[in-house]
């Protein structure tokens, strides 16, 4: 029996209405025209395409952000119109996201605590002693420490506020996490740090990944699965190995060669050691 993927889209289509002004007349823009898609409980699907291709757009449909405008949004199996009916807690609670800008995605006036705390008291009734709890333990999982709980966004660094990010989208212990160019606007030593983070995260709480990006060489790490699109198009879908190897399409050929491709086999190596290493510690 074929399992059934964490998320799925069926003809997802995504129009935008732009009105008309003195000199034009309204019309119509269409983003997304008819998308498929599938991904498996603990995988990653990478989006990428150039800026303006639609990858964007398709994150936020999936993160339960925006309604399509027509086509099949399926969660867990489940399908969610909310064109019709906004998503309760549960089902919020299964999709989260983490967004490109570290910077911009934290409210400057809120202490980290409150941060993280904030989806549990809107979502939960866990009591104030357990929500503190939690938010210390997931501050240790990104690579924090407890004591960062009271201090503010602007004392961290945007790697540090990145983790803060993506601590507070698994706060709710979510099935799936959309990464909008998680690590774009990181340097590239810190760009690793996450990447690594984020795989490690992946394998302990068996999360499945929509990884949006323009950066090959952060795909070629992270993916599972690659989708190319261009136009709004799903043109190209395909394991990472078979399209790196043998691309098909002419707009993934152009997008590979204009694109450096660095190696990352040797990240991917040391990080498999490193949890090797981790794994065959004594409890």
């Amino acid at each position: 029996m074929t399992a059934i993927p964490v998320v799925e889209g069926r003809a997802i289509v995504q129009d935008y209405h732009v009105p008309g002004s003195m000199f034009s007349a309204a019309k119509v823009v269409r983003a997304l025209k008819g998308i498929d898609f599938a991904v498996q409980k603990g995988k990653t699907l990478a989006i990428v395409g150039e800026s303006g291709s639609g990858k964007s757009t398709l994150a936020r449909v999936i993160a339960l952000i925006d309604a399509p405008s027509g086509g099949e949004l399926r969660i867990d199996g489940q399908p969610v119109d909310i064109r019709r009916q906004r998503p309760g807690p549960a089902m919020r609670s299964k999709v989260q996201m983490v967004f490109q800008n570290p910077y911009g995605s934290l409210n400057p006036r809120q202490k980290i605590g409150d941060v993280l705390m904030e989806p549990l008291v809107i979502n939960t009734d866990v009591p104030a002693s357990e929500r503190r709890e939690r938010a210390e333990a997931m501050l240790k999982k990104v690579g924090l420490q407890p004591e960062h709980f009271n201090r503010y966004p602007h004392m961290f660094s945007g790697g540090q506020r990145q983790r803060i990010a993506i601590a507070r989208a698994l706060m709710l212990n979510p099935s799936l996490l959309v990464l909008d160019e998680p690590v774009s606007a990181l340097d590239l030593s810190v760009q690793a740090q996450v990447l690594n983070l984020l795989a490690d995260l992946q394998d302990e709480f068996d999360l499945t990944y929509v990884f949006v990006s323009h950066d090959l060489s952060v795909v070629r790490y992270i993916a599972d699965e690659v989708m190319v699109i261009s136009k709004g198009e799903a043109v190209e879908q395909g394991s990472r190995e078979e399209l790196f190897a043998d691309p098909k399409h002419p707009y993934t050929k152009s997008l590979f060669a204009a694109t450096p491709v660095t190696d990352v086999e040797a990240i991917r190596a040391r990080v498999a050691r490193r949890k090797a290493a981790r794994q065959a510690q004594p409890a």
